[in-house]
């Protein structure tokens, strides 16, 4: 019975809305701990979280056997959010934890931040706000997103919504992925190529592809000379799919015009030399973090443990 239950909440954004705290707390589970330290927890203060609850809310925090091992009592994990890298799904499955997750919660929230950022980065909007608070006055308005080719790689919930979201601007959308998207291409006039080509053809190319070892810093340096010296690279996804050197001697050298990236491969990152650099935006990883996707993300997660102790 759910007033049996002890929950563990781990990730900061559901622990510290006031709405979400609430609505778990009036659900009737037995106890629930949050995370309010405001950052993501180590691992030893991972341990100690969760040594002694049945189910838990998981964010970003990596789960692993580690972990799994001192937390004897836990069955369920809910995860907040739908990335599954940071879990390891065969830990899980070999200590008889199960792993609830519902995708696509968060992908008009991730969708509105590439295109704010093709925005940005095409118009120059970016730079020359950044240059005027400065007291330069750069009259450049960069290019317009209407008409130019977009590369999605990863066409996934949220490449699907950023192709919603494009449909006004009447670009070029090609695609890659390693499922067969031919049926929802031939619906939306999309191209599906092979990634060097996206890669040379693209004016903006933009990740939402998950972490596997094969993409782990597939995005190195010989891959961004692939593209044109006027495109930009945006990575939503995980910082881990780019190698963050490469990138950034690609920015440095202009190799590329600019890039946007909200995912690093060490979060909070502490290379202050990339997240400086004038053709870079850089955001604390909030491409999720909309007010309405946090709650439908805190929402989805506490229905799926009560629909697991139904």
């Amino acid at each position: 019975m759910i007033s049996e239950i002890d929950v563990a909440v781990t990730t900061v954004a559901f622990s510290t809305d006031e709405y979400l705290v609430n609505r778990i707390s009036t659900a009737g589970f037995r106890s629930i701990k949050f995370n309010d330290s405001g950052k993501r927890l180590a691992s030893r203060e991972l341990n100690e979280m969760l040594h002694d609850v049945d189910a838990a809310i998981i964010g970003l925090d990596r789960i692993d056997f580690s972990v799994l091992k001192n937390s004897k009592r836990l069955k369920v994990i809910s995860k907040y959010g739908v990335g599954l890298d940071n879990i390891n799904l065969l830990d899980c499955e070999k200590l008889g934890v199960a792993v609830c997750v519902c995708y696509g919660v968060n992908k008009r929230s991730v969708a509105e931040q590439v295109l704010g950022c093709m925005l940005m980065l095409s118009r120059n909007l970016y730079v020359t706000s950044n240059q005027l608070k400065l007291g330069r006055w750069n009259k450049d308005g960069g290019a317009q997103v209407t008409g130019k080719t977009v590369g999605i790689i990863g066409l996934g919930n949220i490449g699907k919504e950023v192709v919603e979201l494009l449909r006004p601007f009447k670009c070029q959308v090609l695609i890659n992925d390693i499922v067969d998207q031919s049926k929802f291409c031939n619906e939306h006039q999309l191209i599906s190529v092979a990634k060097d080509e996206l890669l040379r053809e693209s004016d903006f190319v933009t990740i939402h592809a998950p972490l596997t070892d094969e993409l782990r810093s597939y995005f190195d340096y010989d891959r961004l000379k692939m593209m044109k010296s006027s495109a930009y690279f945006i990575n939503t996804a995980r910082g881990e799919l780019i190698n963050q050197e490469d990138l950034k001697r690609a920015l440095k050298e202009n190799v590329i015009a600019g890039a946007a990236i909200d995912v690093f491969d060490n979060e909070p990152p502490d290379d202050m030399d990339f997240i400086g650099l004038p053709n870079l935006i850089a955001t604390p990883h909030v491409g999720g973090n909309s007010r309405e996707a946090v709650r439908s993300m805190g929402e989805a997660a506490i229905e799926q443990l009560i629909s697991f102790y139904a």
